[in-house]
């Protein structure tokens, strides 16, 4: 069972003194629309050979779209025996439904 949060509770998670990680796993294409503040990029296809970069001791809020990429992410996740991956529930669509800030993720030249 994956754990989900929805947009408002993360907006809110995000101002914790130890907020969660953020990791946008949307295609560098979707990427360049906009990312919520402080996201680290990580292309879905990429999370398999890029997992060291994802610390299992902090709670990480996995994002794409619309949700259902990121819940088969926390799902896959979830099987390499991280126990603290969330997924956004309705995705940035959902986030930015909610008037939250989304950013210009700057020069996206570092992703693959």
């Amino acid at each position: 069972m994956v754990n989900e949060i929805d947009s408002e509770s993360l907006s809110q998670r995000l101002k914790d003194p130890c907020p969660p990680l953020l990791i946008d796993i949307r295609t560098p294409t979707e990427m360049a629309q906009g990312i919520i503040p402080n996201a680290r990029l990580l292309p879905m296809h990429l999370v398999p050979l890029r997992l060291n970069e994802i610390p299992n001791d902090r709670e990480a809020v996995i994002y794409c779209r619309s949700g259902a990429r990121s819940y088969h992410v926390c799902a896959y996740l979830m099987q390499q025996g991280y126990d603290r991956v969330i997924n956004l529930r309705g995705g940035i669509i959902a986030w930015a439904r909610h008037g939250l800030p989304i950013v210009s993720p700057g020069d996206l030249s570092d992703v693959s």
